[in-house]
């Protein structure tokens, strides 16, 4: 279109009619002859206006949605993120429940024990430097560990340190076959416990006259000056013992309380008890108890004087029991048993459980201190 003056002029009175009746509109405030117009102009374009709305609006969306591509998918990004975290939150539950348990019983040991501990987590197990059976833990040098050093976790013995670095350690497993640890029994006798791999402890007693026998739990002896070893530390139960002529030693089989597969918070001991705690981190056995219920029939009225009618009706169903079964088998009249007047002798009635009838049965003879006879 071209640009010039008749084209700018109609411009300008499109512009100028449209602002008066934009004014005229509002000063009418919708009635008039302008309110019917619009409402008119309204009933005729409204559903072509909505008909058009439907039509773009997908294709707005579209736009819209070109143009938020970029943020969107940072989103995504973000969501996908908070999803993976609550995932593994959740895993993570029972492993965090599992190691407050291990912490809890960790606290025992040492309060029970009267050990300081540094606790520190099992990051590998594996062979190394020639032992068969070793772990490694997140602790070292750094904090206070040194070598030949105890190593426990909440069930027992776990094994002792051998080599020390800055931040890690390795540990000799109790299952390893070079590693022996001297151990007390319940009478205080001494034996020795060696690992065996996957099997279960061996057990050799020092003394020939000691004997063991299955279920009994055994604790750490404790070494000179507590080292590699401190005292009082529950190693596992004897599960079988041999049974040795005088004068042998009699050797077993242990069970350990450690279950070396399932390794993870472990405390090492750089100070040992003051005094020894001997077998104190044993479990307790449950008592059992026994209910015995025991029946004692005394037909034999009591010794005191009698107190009142409960002795009289004591000593005539005394003796009324004793005269029943023989009051079957004679004809005679049954005797009657009185208590004496003196209250220092009292009768002594003895039941005849089985009486066996007489062809002439005689009325017994009433009893020491007591009156009676036969009915006429």
């Amino acid at each position: 279109m071209r640009d010039n003056r008749r084209t700018r002029l109609v411009l300008a009175l499109l512009l100028l009619t449209a602002f008066t009746l934009i004014t005229l509109d509002y000063r009418a405030n919708g009635g008039g002859a302008f309110g019917s117009a619009r409402r008119t102009a309204s009933s005729w374009f409204g559903p072509v206006e909505r008909v058009a709305a439907d039509v773009v609006r997908p294709v707005r969306h579209a736009v819209q949605a070109i143009g938020s591509i970029g943020s969107n998918s940072a989103k995504v990004r973000d969501l996908q993120k908070q999803v993976s975290s609550l995932q593994q939150q959740l895993r993570n539950i029972p492993f965090d429940e599992h190691r407050v348990d291990e912490l809890d019983k960790l606290l025992r040991e040492s309060r029970v024990g009267q050990y300081k501990l540094v606790y520190a987590q099992v990051i590998a197990v594996a062979a190394a430097d020639g032992f068969e059976w070793t772990a490694t833990i997140d602790a070292g040098s750094m904090d206070g560990l040194k070598p030949d050093m105890t190593v426990l976790n909440g069930d027992g013995l776990v094994g002792r340190t051998t080599i020390v670095g800055t931040s890690t350690s390795t540990v000799l497993l109790a299952i390893d076959p070079q590693f022996h640890v001297g151990v007390q029994l319940a009478d205080g006798q001494t034996a020795v416990v060696s690992g065996r791999q996957k099997a279960d402890m061996s057990l050799e007693l020092i003394d020939p006259s000691a004997r063991v026998k299955p279920g009994d739990g055994l604790v750490t002896r404790g070494s000179t000056d507590q080292t590699p070893f401190v005292a009082g530390v529950q190693v596992g139960s004897v599960v079988s013992a041999t049974h040795p002529l005088a004068g042998e030693v009699q050797t077993g089989s242990v069970k350990p309380y450690v279950d070396f597969s399932a390794l993870d918070l472990v405390g090492v001991v750089v100070q040992p008890p003051r005094t020894d705690p001997r077998d104190a981190l044993l479990a307790s056995p449950v008592p059992t108890v026994t209910v015995t219920a025991t029946v004692t029939a005394s037909p034999t009225a009591p010794a005191s004087a009698p107190a009142s009618g409960s002795t009289q009706s004591l000593v005539t169903r005394s003796a009324t029991s004793s005269h029943t079964a023989a009051s079957t088998t004679r004809s005679s009249p049954k005797p009657s048993i009185k208590p004496s007047s003196k209250p220092s002798s009292q009768p002594s009635v003895t039941p005849a459980p089985n009486p066996t009838p007489t062809p002439n049965p005689t009325p017994a003879a009433p009893a020491a201190g007591s009156t009676g006879g036969a009915g006429g």
